[in-house]
């Protein structure tokens, strides 16, 4: 079952005609069809093939995408919405072709319910530009996928990152979503009341949809408090194995820490080289701990003293601001740093997550298969919620080590599954992993594709991702 290049889709090529000319007039300058921006539109970070649209266009409001949808559901045609394009399993590719949906104009701020802890934005507005605006109110929004990823573009592929482990994912921090359904009707999911028992749960069926049941225009998320202290430490370990049982047992023992992310020792040299660092070539853990002064000095001495029991060493401590976005802004910047280090290659990029008692034993067997396979594939990982990568690198002429790492990509993921855990912990299922999907819901992908059928019966909110329709 591997992961076999993708197909085109059979296109409605008289459909698209007249909804690129309707759209056209309507929508003027913030419409293209330039050959450039349907490439910028369609592009994907991993070796999976790009499919263009045949068209881009920019709304600004929420009624905009409403009567885009509406143009293209009257005449049957694909739309596939578009955040800032780090996806990473083919999500914005147009199988079909179709209108790419751009929202990065959509990135207005509009409400911050400080006393509530929460904010309701455009979908278009970015982690980055959120959390700057929030600085001076002493609030911050937690959710870190790495790269500066759009709101709306997050809660669709329900992101998680190096906070997870303290404050969850997307899934936990969406209040209530609005969405402009296949029919261009605009839903509202929720009101801002922290829990409800009223009716379906609709904002968890479109969390984590990836804009194949409605486009997200505008979302309340959850705000958290700044802590009082800060501090990110690193640690370093003789195996992974030693580093995976470390950040077990911390877990095990209520150490609350924000964040602990493992880089193996290609991945600390990649991150050495780009970002200038001269860190020791061992496995590495990056972690950070919030609370109160007192608290984060306890969580550290506990911290240390179970690392000390499966090795590890080297303890490098960094509670200045600048310090501290030194360390994180080296691991944010390890896709690159990769990248780098594999030249002309690209990455044939998977995630998992699996309890973290199988953690170690997942992790340790993923390393074996890639050395068994000749491939240069580091490994990083979101180890405190039991996520973690492996980028594959992979030359796109070389169709043997192309099967190479789609072996390497199915034993990680059938491994995963076999530890009761799933193929993607935050990438998505895209088009990528369509197939693992399969197995790991068996008979509720049919009750999956029924609501699709359901929302979207002629099939055009971005197809082809997800599963077959």
């Amino acid at each position: 079952m591997a992961r076999k290049n993708i197909k085109d889709l059979k296109r409605n090529e008289a459909g698209i005609a007249a909804a690129v000319g309707i759209l056209k007039q309507r929508f003027g300058e913030k419409f293209k069809t330039s050959l450039s921006l349907r490439e910028q539109h369609s592009h994907t970070t991993t070796y999976l093939r790009s499919q263009l649209p045949d068209a881009v266009v920019w709304p600004q409001t929420t009624q905009e995408v409403s009567d885009i949808v509406k143009i293209c559901a009257e005449h049957k045609v694909p739309v596939i919405p578009f955040g800032t394009g780090t996806s990473l399993e083919g999500g914005v590719n147009a199988p079909a072709g179709g209108i790419s949906i751009d929202l990065q104009e959509m990135n207005a701020i509009i409400s911050v319910n400080a006393e509530d802890l929460d904010v309701c934005v455009e979908a278009g507005v970015t982690r980055e530009s959120l959390n700057q605006h929030l600085r001076d109110k002493g609030l911050f929004f937690p959710v870190d996928p790495g790269a500066n990823a759009s709101l709306g573009g997050m809660a669709s592929t329900r992101a998680s990152g190096t906070n997870a482990v303290r404050y969850g994912t997307m899934r936990e921090n969406v209040i209530a979503v609005t969405a402009v359904m296949a029919d261009g009707r605009i839903i509202k999911t929720a009101n801002r009341a922290r829990k409800s028992s009223s009716g379906y749960d609709l904002t968890r069926v479109l969390v984590g949809s990836e804009g194949t049941l409605g486009i997200i225009t505008e979302l309340t998320i959850r705000l958290h408090g700044i802590p009082e202290a800060i501090a990110a430490g690193l640690c370093f370990f003789p195996t992974v194995e030693d580093a995976c049982n470390t950040t077990i047992l911390a877990m095990q023992s209520g150490i609350g820490m924000a964040r602990i992310e493992l880089m193996d020792v290609d991945a600390v040299a990649s991150v050495n080289r780009y970002s200038k660092l001269d860190l020791p070539l061992q496995i590495l853990l990056l972690l950070e701990f919030h609370g109160s002064q007192d608290g984060v000095r306890e969580q550290q001495k506990s911290f240390g003293e179970i690392a000390e029991e499966f090795g590890g060493s080297d303890f490098q401590w960094a509670e200045s601001t600048e310090e501290r976005t030194r360390l994180w802004t080296a691991r944010h910047n390890c896709y690159w740093a990769l990248k780098a280090e594999a030249g002309e290659k690209e990455f044939l990029t998977t995630d998992v997550c699996v309890p973290i008692s199988h953690l170690a034993e997942c992790v340790t067997q993923t390393q074996k298969d890639i050395s068994d396979a000749g491939l240069y594939g580091p490994i990083i990982g979101h180890v405190g919620d039991g996520n973690f990568h492996a980028a594959l690198a992979v030359d796109l002429d070389d169709r043997e080590e192309i099967a190479k790492a789609e072996e390497v990509a199915e034993k990680i993921v059938m491994r995963a599954l076999s530890m009761d855990g799933t193929c993607t912990g935050e990438h998505g299922i895209g088009q990528g992993k369509i197939n693992f999907a399969a197995i790991e819901h068996g008979d509720g992908i049919d009750f999956m594709h029924a609501i699709k059928m359901a929302l979207d019966p002629d099939n055009i909110m971005n197809p082809g991702k997800l599963f077959a329709v």
